[in-house]
């Protein structure tokens, strides 16, 4: 038996040196030195009649020393080779004997694939002839190698060589397995065989015990195999069905075991709870039907029977899934739960009435317009697509009826669902400890809590849901398709209720819930009117944008370390303060420890809040990663545009901006380098006061650093961390470092936004407005070697009021020597320009104080002082800023006075009226609670005088800011640039910044060359204002004399921003 083994094992040697690879060369001479040995020991044992022993020992030393050794084995180890040579021999021969094998069907595998990737079926088959061929090594080959050559075949659609190497198969005993069927139905398609022979074939593989739903759940394809395979499969079943996918298995290692049960325990809870919300619905519902007295209820039915139950049921698990731990506000549940099912039902609708089939027809069309590298300068987005429609003639209307409900009527609805939701989830009390009853208890509890002086009631969690929802930990994010970034571009805004999503539905103008008079003003508006709005909106959601994958790893890599509250990465709730626990029971310590608790929960609670929103931004921009996407856009009240993405979108925080570039790129040019160092001075917060040239020569001498930067970002030495925008720095270095680097930088391609921020806006459209000439200078209006920066001046002027004082001797004053900066006085000054008020503007002072380590016995006193002071200091350095402040506020309490609200037209036509109203609130009845519901619906309210007037200045200037921008906006689009805003803070290409900078200053002088108070005076005159002078009463005439009274202006000539290089820089 030894001896055949080593005859078998000499052949397959022989059969490996015919074959072995390059990488093989050990194994080859070990096989070929062993059997030499071997054989002469056999030679040896013919020729002379030793002793078993004898033998034994001369087998032994030959095999363990070779031939040179054979007389020097010593006699004590004779008996112990013996056994050796008995025992382990046959079997380590028989080990290898298999692995040689295994080594050679690999072997003749892989050079039958090479020649198969290199396309080349006749010389794969003549390898394949060649074992086949030989008795002997035919017995190194099996099923795959021939269907590797059959593949090869197949791909060529040769029926007749795949037939014939079938026949080969079978000649030689083995069996085709499923891959040898799907070569052969995969050849069949692509010659076009008969119905007939494909029918034969799924029988011979249903006889040889394979089923067909087996191709599709077992074999592995490559290029269009599949669906060759299905189509073959479909000739003769015309209505066959992929089979479903197998449900994932679950893990029995005892190890892994509550690994994977907490999931599968938590999918078993959810299908018990669908069962039963189900099941709690259509009783609800039966019951309800049989109702014939008009009721609260009764009159939900007919909303109860737009979806199907599933649906409903859809909704309500998404609320409950959704549901933190710190539980959420009824009323907010309720409106989300109503305003879910408003939504599928508008979705429903579309889809009904065929308008979003024609929608899809033509959508098709207008994305042709979009992809081409030069759009046609005749059209506009907007204008193409109401080309496109008319030439679609016939169809239903893109534009539904108005179907809006009633905010009352969602929250009704909502209130319904959520205490459906609330009496049917159910869960055993002992789920998380065995020791307590199987007792069902509710999931969501009903609670009552205070927030401010206001009783609000809350929907919560019990603690064991929580608990088996972390313990889950579920890798799967659920958002509604609204709530993300578009993987294709928006439809265009071409009138208040058509735009933005193919088939979900957005409002044009965001507004407070219930609230109806500006859509009705949008809907009274002529529509060629809101023309430039519409297509300023589309501009900006046209903009394709892609993710910066380099800095967004590296954030995720920080986000599942714990995060950095340095860097803004919230790190998780594990990592909240702890409170002491002490063993004392005094009460006044017990107090202080429940003090601390509760501090401790405060601290939790918005740490897992802060973590929650990074976890939805981070998760959205890595399902995005690898995509183009867009953001459409609407606006506010004011026509202020925002993404309509809530989660994730440029105007997120310096995290998110960092991780966004433009999806079209554009060469740096000749300056394009120079202005990303440019930014990146810009973005640490360094030489703010500084020129340009001189920011870039400071980017010059720390290009070491920038590079250290980007190469080493949490290695080296880490610079980019103590900047104002860390993120967008680290961006930028890695931008500029990649620009440097590259052969020519002007042709380096970058998709790089670049920033070009207004001086305090607000300041500038109130200097531009009354002319003012100081005012011009302190906000850059005015053309300087140097930028002007106002926060400083206004500090400036603060410390000349505290030296003052302080010399008469107040004491606040003589404190805060040292401590008056740009920083303490800058909010403030900002926010002034938009209605901020005394008390408002202490409360920021008090934050700014706490910050740079003022003596806190001072605080309240000291932050009353430099409010006053600022105002004073604003009052005085922009005279005819508050002028016009003053004009607007008496002219907004006058009109509410007399039970008007505000209102105005834009420059660029679009209607605003402030809805600040005396709400009555609408009390509804429900099982649960009675819910309070501020609707702001009737016209008939009552205007709140206090809002209307603080609001009126604020929101007037906002609607110019953004009138600048939408202007802006167009022309850029005219020029060919790529461009988007965060209000007052412009973004574009490095190569088009010095055109984008030249558009915007020419748009603000354009925009403020309008006699835009004189005209808001017309306006408001005409709208207030009785033309019959006897039929006026005494507050119209006190109203007209006011709105008459326009504030002078002064002398400063607008048309010098032209040539104001840090007008927006």
């Amino acid at each position: 038996m030894y001896i055949r083994q080593l005859k078998v094992e000499k052949k397959l040697s022989i059969a490996a040196s015919q074959m072995t690879l390059e990488g093989q060369p050990k194994v080859k001479t070990k096989v070929k030195l062993k059997t030499k040995v071997k054989k002469k020991a056999k030679t040896k044992a013919k020729k002379s009649q030793k002793s078993p022993k004898a033998t034994a020992s001369a087998s032994r030393n030959q095999s363990h020393a070779g031939p040179s050794s054979a007389n020097t084995c010593h006699k004590p180890r004779v008996e112990e080779m013996k056994q050796d040579v008995k025992a382990q021999k046959p079997q380590r021969v028989h080990e290898d004997r298999s692995s040689q094998r295994k080594i050679m069907q690999q072997t003749i595998q892989s050079n039958l694939e090479c020649l198969l990737y290199l396309q080349k079926p006749e010389e794969a088959e003549k390898l394949l002839l060649l074992y086949h061929s030989n008795p002997m090594k035919r017995k190194l080959l099996n099923v795959d190698a021939y269907n590797v050559v059959m593949r090869g075949w197949a791909r060529k659609g040769c029926l007749h060589r795949v037939i014939h190497l079938l026949s080969m198969l079978e000649s030689v005993s083995l069996r085709p397995n499923l891959d040898s069927y799907a070569v052969l139905l995969e050849c069949m398609t692509q010659s076009q065989s008969s119905t007939k022979a494909i029918w034969r074939c799924v029988q011979h593989l249903k006889k040889d015990g394979f089923h067909v739903d087996e191709l599709f759940q077992k074999c592995l394809f490559e290029g269009d195999e599949k669906e060759k395979v299905l189509k073959a499969i479909r000739i003769i079943q015309p209505d066959y069905q992929l089979p479903p996918p197998p449900k994932p298995e679950i893990c029995k290692a005892a190890l892994l075991k509550n690994f994977y049960s907490e999931r599968e325990q938590l999918a078993s809870f959810r299908a018990q709870w669908r069962g039963a919300i189900l099941q709690a619905l259509q009783k609800s519902k039966h019951n309800m039907s049989q109702v014939k007295t008009v009721s609260g209820h009764s009159v939900l039915y007919p909303y109860l029977c737009l979806l199907p139950d599933k649906e409903y049921v859809d909704i309500m698990m998404q609320t409950l899934n959704s549901l933190s731990p710190q539980g959420e506000s009824l009323a907010v549940l309720a409106r989300e739960l109503g305003s879910k099912v408003y939504n599928k039902y508008l979705t429903q609708r579309k889809l009904h009435s065929g308008q979003f089939k024609k929608v899809q027809e033509i959508y098709e069309n207008y994305i042709h317009l979009l992809a081409k590298d030069t759009q046609p300068s005749e059209y506009l987005p907007r204008e193409y697509w109401e080309k496109l429609v008319a030439e679609a003639g016939y169809g239903p209307s893109l534009n539904l009826k108005d179907c809006s409900w009633p905010y009352v009527l969602l929250m009704r609805l909502g209130m319904y669902l959520l205490e459906i939701l609330v009496h049917a989830v159910k869960v055993p009390r002992n789920t998380l400890n065995p020791r307590l009853p199987s007792k069902l208890i509710p999931v969501l509890y009903h609670i009552y809590s205070f927030r401010s002086s206001w009783q609000v009631g809350l929907i919560k969690p019990h603690p064991i849901f929580s608990q088996i929802v972390s313990d889950a930990a579920e890798a799967m994010l659920t958002f509604n398709s609204s709530a993300i970034p578009m993987l294709c571009p928006p439809v265009p805004w071409t009138s208040p209720h058509f735009g933005a999503f193919v088939l979900g539905d957005t409002k044009l103008m965001r507004y407070v819930d219930g609230a109806i008079q500006h859509q009705q003003l949008l809907d009274q508006c002529p529509q060629v009117n809101l023309h430039p709005v519409l297509d300023a909106l589309n501009q900006l959601g046209n903009c394709a944008w892609k993710i910066n994958q380099p800095v967004l790893d590296i954030i995720i890599s920080i986000f599942n370390d714990k995060g950095n509250e340095k860097l803004d990465i919230p790190p998780p709730v594990s990592e909240a303060p702890k409170p002491p626990v002490s063993p004392s029971s005094s009460s006044a310590l017990h107090k202080s420890q429940k003090h601390e608790l509760l501090l401790c929960k405060k601290k939790a609670a918005e740490m897992h809040s802060l973590r929650m929103d990074a976890l939805y931004k981070l998760s959205i921009a890595n399902y995005v990663r690898d995509k183009v996407f867009w953001f459409p856009h609407n606006m506010d009240f004011r026509g202020r545009t925002y993404p309509c993405p809530p989660y994730f979108n440029h105007l997120g925080n310096d995290v998110t901006r960092a991780i966004l570039l433009f999806a079209e790129g554009r060469p740096l040019g000749p300056k394009g380098l120079d202005w990303l160092k440019i930014h990146l001075i810009n973005l640490t917060g360094l030489k703010k006061k500084n020129a340009l040239q001189e920011r870039l020569d400071y980017a010059n001498e720390i290009m070491e650093e920038i590079l250290d930067s980007a190469d080493h970002p949490l290695t080296g030495r880490k610079w980019w961390m103590n900047t104002d925008e860390p993120w967008q720095v680290l961006a930028c270095c890695m931008e500029i470092a990649k620009a440097s680097r590259s052969p020519n930088p002007a042709a380096f391609v970058s998709h790089f936004p670049v920033h070009q921020d207004g001086s305090c806006n607000g300041l500038q459209h109130y200097a531009a407005l009354g002319r003012d000439l100081i005012g011009a200078i302190s906000v850059n209006l005015m053309p300087c070697s140097v930028p002007q920066d106002v926060y400083s001046a206004v500090a400036q002027q603060v410390e000349e009021f505290r030296k003052k004082d302080a010399e008469e001797g107040l004491r606040i004053a003589q404190v805060l020597e040292g401590f008056i900066g740009r920083k303490v006085v800058k909010q403030t000054v900002m926010t002034v320009v938009y209605g901020v008020t005394r008390y408002g503007g202490r409360l920021q002072m008090e934050k700014r104080l706490k910050e740079i380590e003022f003596p806190e016995e001072y605080i309240w006193e000291a932050s009353h002082y430099l409010v006053k002071q600022v105002f004073n200091g604003i009052k005085e350095m922009f005279s005819a800023t508050r002028d016009i402040q003053n004009w607007l506020t008496e002219s907004a309490k006058l009109i509410a006075q007399s039970g008007r609200t505000v209102e105005w037209v834009t420059p660029l036509g679009l209607p605003i009226v402030q809805p600040y109203y005396r709400i009555r609130p609408t009390v509804l009845t429900c099982n649960m609670q009675n819910l309070s519901v501020k609707n702001s619906s009737n016209n008939n309210q009552k205007p709140d005088t206090v809002k209307q007037k603080n609001a009126f200045p604020p929101n007037f200037i906002h609607s110019l800011d953004s009138t600048h921008m939408m202007l802006t906006a167009l022309h850029c689009f005219r020029q060919g640039l790529t461009f988007v805003s965060v209000h007052d803070c412009y973004w574009t290409h490095a190569l088009t910044v010095d055109i984008m900078n030249k558009i915007c200053r020419q748009q603000f002088v354009a925009l403020h060359s309008q006699k835009i108070l004189e005209d808001l005076s017309k306006f408001m005159l005409k709208h207030y204002c009785s033309p019959d002078k006897e039929s006026r009463a005494l507050w119209q005439k006190k109203l007209m004399e006011q709105l008459s009274n326009v504030p002078k202006t002064g002398e400063f000539n607008l048309n010098k921003v032209i040539d104001s290089t840090y007008f927006f820089s």
